[in-house]
């Protein structure tokens, strides 16, 4: 008797379950046919979905409203790539150092050991992500040339840099925040002609740091100077000062004083591309050191060539002209007491 009861009561089991699963099974199914028409339903535009009933369906609820994005806090990308030569002379290095610390926006690479392949600091300001670079060429340790370029496109102009002062030579009062944004003052001549046209934009894009630049001050108190005179960019830094007595800050009473570095660029030529390219613009007063230091050693052979040819003039005429020797009586008449 007990096993048959067990049996009876397991196949009862059995057929309550078995319902219950098809149900199951049912709704599954049911839903997975309805996942497509969802689907469907939801690409149709909000006009053309209709109700059960064929009436048009209310139209989808508006999503809500993005949130307003933040204050975007650095758009300008711009960097500057500073690198130079190897065998550039130690003013020439402090120089350059001067340079980078008037620069938050900058980066410093290695030197770059090839003076003819220079469009490796194109591949060099990729590595970087540098969107411009200042190339400090050494030449004979004893001159300088300075390529500012835009990487990779162009353009790019050459200088030979004179007059160089450095901050430590100087020893000069003035003094200003290090990363401090400039105020870039340019002479009026840069925008009468084309070339110096665009030197000032070039110089505007390298020399301007970027607003709300991670590694600068939010703040102006130095002025950096672009002065067009004798065929030469002079270049100047000073610091703004404001009286002290004043409680409030005017402009027409600060002074500038210099804080340095100073040089200037007398411009070779400028380039269509990045360190390559059709020449845009070529200086007809531009010599090169070289010819100017040949210049001054032919003056100089000059002076000792003209006293050879004199005292060999001299020599031919004492031959051409000898002289009788005097007779003894002469000499004891001059000396007669």
């Amino acid at each position: 008797m007990s096993k048959k009861r067990k049996q009876q009561e397991q196949e009862g089991v059995g057929a309550e379950e078995k319902p219950q699963m098809q149900k199951q099974q049912q709704q599954k199914q049911h839903q997975k046919q309805q996942q497509p028409k969802q689907k469907q339903a939801a690409a149709r535009p909000a006009k053309q979905r209709k109700g059960a009933d064929g009436a048009a369906a209310a139209p989808a609820p508006a999503p809500a409203p993005a949130p307003a994005p933040a204050a975007a806090s650095f758009k300008n990308r711009e960097k500057v790539l500073v690198l130079a030569t190897r065998g550039i002379a130690f003013r020439y290095r402090h120089l350059m150092s001067d340079v980078m610390s008037l620069l938050p926006h900058s980066k410093r690479d290695v030197k770059l050991d090839t003076k003819n392949e220079r469009a490796v600091v194109n591949e060099v300001a990729d590595l970087k992500n540098c969107t411009s670079s200042l190339f400090f060429e050494g030449r004979k340790r004893q001159d300088l040339y300075l390529w500012a370029a835009k990487t990779p496109a162009g353009p790019s102009a050459k200088f030979l840099v004179q007059n160089v002062h450095t901050m430590d030579e100087l020893k000069l009062t003035g003094n200003h925040l290090k990363g401090s944004r400039p105020v870039l003052s340019f002479d009026a001549a840069f925008d009468q002609e084309p070339h110096l046209q665009l030197l000032k934009e070039m110089f505007t894009q390298i020399f301007a740091t970027p607003r709300r630049h991670p590694k600068s001050k939010p703040f102006f108190d130095h002025v950096i100077s672009f002065t067009w005179a004798d065929g030469r960019v002079w270049f100047r830094n000073y610091q703004v000062v404001l009286p002290l007595d004043k409680k409030k800050a005017d402009p027409e009473s600060a002074t500038l004083v210099e804080v340095g570095p100073r040089m200037a660029l007398q411009p070779v030529r400028i380039f269509a591309g990045s360190f390559t390219g059709a020449t845009l613009y070529e200086n007809p007063a531009y010599v090169s050191p070289n010819v100017v230091r040949r210049m001054v050693k032919q003056r100089a052979a000059g002076k000792y060539n003209a006293k050879v040819a004199a005292r060999g003039k001299r020599r031919a005429h004492e031959a051409a002209n000898p002289q009788a020797p005097r007779a003894a009586f002469e000499l004891r008449e001059v000396f007669r007491e």
